[in-house]
């Protein structure tokens, strides 16, 4: 899970407050008028409100719950100056930062480390998984663009036209020609959404329309076979343990610590900035 300051999941940290009660107070005077906490505010919140919102509020989290001691900070420093070598006040340059600005960079992305390695597997996690990868498919699906066309290709189906028919007509990728056909397979071989509508399938019938990063999928499970040798669920528990765990990803850790946080957005203006995370 070891990562340089190149790769920190989380914006490096801005150095800024809470604005706390902000009012009338001047924050900047000039000949063209003064700048009060109120105006500041405002506009802090037209340019960048929610990101840094963010940023601020799981800042303030992980600094609460977890440490870091000067020597730990030290060491990933050393190691980031050995790995850029001579080219390392060009690497601080070209990220905009200075050294104490990279330091505090690696404090949040050690705190980032430390709340990832805390995070843990459901035993209904380990048996759904379980359940999945023991199991290998034989589907076929339709790829489109958007919803609408999903449906217009689930109606023709449920209206009678051949599956392999329409995929021909409609679908977008590769397997098009083959009207649809995927072939066989088994977890990890496709894309979350796709994997899990697909797993929970009855044979032969169809999915409602499945979003994913490639578009919107109508899929039917044809075949259903086990993996031979897959090997007992007591067996394989530790080895899914620890797949699972390393698909957890900083948003999944920005959930649970907002959650646990209880974190409400006051803000009206605001207020959809924890919505990826489920948070209101």
């Amino acid at each position: 899970m070891k990562k340089t300051f190149l790769a920190v999941t989380l914006a490096a940290s801005l150095g800024l407050a809470a604005c706390g009660n902000a009012g009338k107070e001047v924050v900047v005077t000039s000949s063209v008028g003064d700048l009060t906490q109120d105006d500041f505010y405002k506009e802090m919140k037209s340019l960048a409100g929610e990101q840094l919102l963010q940023q601020i509020m799981v800042e303030k989290i992980l600094n609460d719950k977890y440490k870091v001691t000067n020597e730990e900070i030290d060491k990933e420093l050393a190691s980031v100056k050995e790995s850029a070598g001579e080219q390392f006040e060009t690497l601080l340059s070209q990220n905009g930062l200075s050294e104490e600005g990279l330091k505090e960079n690696i404090r949040i992305n050690l705190l980032s480390q430390k709340a990832l390695e805390e995070m843990e597997v459901a035993d209904e996690d380990i048996q759904k998984y379980y359940d999945q990868a023991s199991q290998e498919l034989h589907a076929r699906h339709i790829l489109v663009a958007d919803e609408e066309t999903a449906k217009e290709a689930i109606k023709r189906i449920n209206d009678g036209e051949d599956f392999a028919d329409v995929a021909k007509e409609l679908s977008s990728d590769g397997s098009a020609e083959k009207g649809g056909d995927l072939g066989w397979f088994t977890v990890g071989m496709m894309v979350k959404e796709f994997n899990d509508a697909a797993y929970a399938l009855e044979l032969n019938t169809l999915s409602e329309p499945v979003q994913s990063q490639f578009g919107y999928h109508v899929i039917e499970v044809t075949e259903k076979r086990p993996v031979e040798d897959y090997g007992t669920l007591e067996e394989k528990k530790d080895e899914i343990r620890e797949q699972l765990l390393a698909q957890f990803s900083m948003d999944d850790v920005i959930t649970k610590l907002l959650k646990e946080a209880k974190v409400e957005v006051k803000d009206a203006d605001l207020k959809g900035a924890f919505d990826k995370y489920s948070v209101k």
